[in-house]
């Protein structure tokens, strides 16, 4: 799974990667972050139709992490769902309707995965099991290049607010995961699905329907490079470049 990322470059230098037309305030504004945890306000790229002239048109906007879907009766649901397995997204009704029309790219620097290690006891220890212990890992794309995951993003309407309250509607979003890459599999089984950059077009496409969708969950992987990492990134009270230095 992906449960920690850094997302720290300036969004402006995003929306030119990404060939943004509108740059939100909100998503402009974002501070960076070098440990995004769930339910933190993230940036998405999403592309949809205007309502008056029904031009398409790329933007980069905020959502909360952890997906809440449509007829969820509260936004907690979203905690539970940060990531949305490839193999089952068709399976899945909270992620099933958002996979046909509603896909977007999460932005990232890198992600955290931590490599679960065992210690055996010290010889002449009382201790019958050995030591658990994790090591986190920096995870990101080789080079300077920026991680695009792939999403998925819905709306929740807050049945309890007025109709002209700006804050009547959720957007929130979740991670694709696939299997690990064979480099990374020995650090953990699951990663976020990184797609390359000539795919960004098709996912985001609101016109590409499910079934093309569905080939760009196998689509060649984006080489990603580990490196080791201080377990300072272990508390989310923790935030700043030093989280993302190798040790």
């Amino acid at each position: 799974m992906c449960g920690r990322y850094a997302s720290f470059r300036d969004a402006q230098d995003l929306a030119d990667e990404f060939a943004i037309a509108d740059l939100a305030d909100d998503a402009r504004l974002l501070p960076p972050s070098w440990n995004v945890a769930p339910t933190d306000p993230v940036r998405i790229v999403v592309e949809r139709a205007a309502r008056d002239t029904g031009e398409v048109r790329r933007s980069l906007r905020v959502a909360r992490w952890g997906l809440v879907p449509s007829w969820a009766k509260d936004p907690g649901v979203g905690a539970r769902m940060i990531n949305a397995r490839a193999e089952s997204l068709l399976d899945k009704p909270a992620f099933a309707k958002p996979f046909a029309a509603r896909r977007c790219l999460v932005p990232a620097d890198g992600y955290y995965e931590w490599r679960r290690i065992e210690t055996p006891p010290a010889p002449g220890s009382t201790a019958r099991k050995p030591k658990v212990s994790k090591q986190p890992f920096f995870i990101h794309p080789e080079g300077s290049a920026v991680a695009a995951f792939a999403g998925l993003y819905e709306f929740w309407r807050d049945r309890a607010k007025a109709d002209d309250d700006p804050d009547r509607w959720l957007v929130s979003t979740t991670v694709v995961t696939t299997a690990a890459a064979p480099a990374l599999a020995s650090i953990h089984d699951r990663m976020p699905l990184t797609l390359a950059p000539d795919l960004w077009d098709a996912w985001l496409d609101p016109a590409v329907g499910k079934d093309e969708a569905a080939g760009l969950l196998v689509a060649p992987e984006v080489r990603m490079t580990a490196q080791e990492v201080a377990p300072l990134v272990n508390s989310v009270a923790n935030n700043g470049p030093e989280l993302v230095l190798a040790v």
